[in-house]
């Protein structure tokens, strides 16, 4: 049995990406009927198509995409090699004469016109990641993203933002629909479905029975809503820049967390009643999962594309490897989840401790901590700053990689 380590991070609005997932997610029985009762073998630098089982390289793959208008890939925000097969992706469509258009989770469209300055030429890479607000609206490190948005640039591909304000998916979760405002609602598309048994079913699995968080129905339910209304305002704004700006035969590139892609059940799903188009999806999938086990096969309805990555070990750049409360609670640096074999929990850090700060920065957000990290690289020794059963004091965090373990 496929099994991926879970770690969540919370946000502001309450919900990651969905990268890693506790139970076989791999291996669960939904999402396209005419595929989710088969699976497909693995094959490390080697590009499945689900369809067939066929391996098949970039280049063949854009071929395949060729009466695709929507093409969603699935990401680990924080592994270079996923950057990498996305990246890729984009130059075989480029260089098969497509016009491509690439959406980003990683901007709300409030955001369009700074991209539309970079889109121009009119930013440096300096004056982008400052005045767009990449550390506000992000937080994960530029130089994941760094040659995606050159080649981009360079290329005249044009990049749209196509996420929804942060306070729009917090409302949603804490009020529900009925209760929005209009000034709410005028950023969401005509209709979320929450209604989709294998949706829910996939996202329950994301979260461990003993997760530190203990979320009530209530809760959970909350933020299962936040999660439909994520993937339906990115599904929607996506469809809605490729209308508004692509040409006939022009390819929609929408780069967001795999949880939003896997089995078409996120924001395929939720874009499939405004776009008459065909919609595809690529997913890359480590070929070792989190716990060392080679992953030898894949459910066939996880992705019409499975692209098979080296494993993955840790980040390029350091990370706490903590997750916290956010807009939950009353103290948003509260420390809610910690990884295992993390930096944070070598130096001590524990479920329930307050992050205060590092450094002498204080953490207000969880892209706080982001924004703070990225000027941090491995060898470092950081000051962590908490708060624990009222007790105020200081923690060394060194950031160091976990030794690899042998087998």
């Amino acid at each position: 049995m496929i099994r991926v380590r879970v770690i969540i991070l919370a946000t502001a609005v309450l919900l990651p990406a969905m990268l890693f997932a506790q139970e076989a997610v791999l291996d669960m029985a939904i999402g396209d009927p005419a595929r989710s009762g088969t699976e497909v073998a693995l094959q490390l630098d080697g590009i499945v198509d689900t369809a067939n089982g066929e391996v098949i390289a970039p280049d063949q793959m854009a071929a395949r995409l060729a009466d695709t208008g929507l093409l969603f890939i699935g990401e680990n925000h924080t592994s270079m090699d996923f950057h990498i097969a996305q990246l890729r992706t984009i130059k075989a469509l480029h260089e098969a004469g497509r016009e491509v258009l690439i959406g980003l989770e990683m901007f709300p469209y409030t955001q369009q016109s700074e991209l539309d300055n970079w889109n121009d030429g009119l930013l440096t890479e300096e004056g982008f990641i400052e005045i767009a607000g990449w550390y506000k609206y992000w937080g994960y490190h530029w130089n994941y993203y760094r040659d995606i948005f050159l080649y981009a640039r360079e290329n005249g591909i044009r990049v749209y933002a196509v996420n929804t304000p942060r306070a729009i998916v917090t409302a949603v979760r804490k009020k529900g629909f009925g209760d929005l405002t209009e000034e709410e609602a005028i950023h969401l598309p005509g209709e979320v479905d929450t209604d989709s048994e294998d949706h829910k079913r996939m996202y329950r699995a994301f979260f461990d029975e003993d997760d530190a968080l203990h979320m009530t129905d209530e809760v959970l339910e909350g933020m299962y809503r936040a999660q439909a209304t994520w993937d339906a305002t990115m599904g929607w704004n996506a469809v809605k820049a490729l209308n508004q700006h692509g040409g006939p035969d022009a390819i929609m590139v929408v780069l967001i967390g795999s949880g939003h892609v896997a089995f078409g059940l996120g924001a395929e799903r939720q874009v499939a009643p405004y776009y008459e188009g065909k919609i595809s999806s690529l997913i890359p999938v480590p070929v070792v999962d989190g716990d060392g086990e080679r992953v030898m096969k894949v459910r066939a309805s996880y992705a019409n594309f499975i692209w098979g990555l080296p494993e993955e070990t840790e980040p390029l750049y350091p990370d706490v490897g903590v997750s916290l409360m956010g807009s939950m609670g009353d103290n948003p640096g509260q420390i809610i989840q910690v990884g295992n074999e993390s930096v944070g929990k070598r130096a001590g850090l524990r479920v329930g401790d307050v992050l205060l700060g590092i450094d002498g920065t204080a953490v207000d957000s969880t892209n706080g901590l982001r924004r703070i990290m990225a000027d941090y690289r491995w060898g470092d020794v950081a000051t962590a700053s908490i708060r624990r059963d009222g007790e105020e004091f200081d923690i060394e965090l060194p950031f160091r990689r976990a030794a690899p373990n042998k087998k």
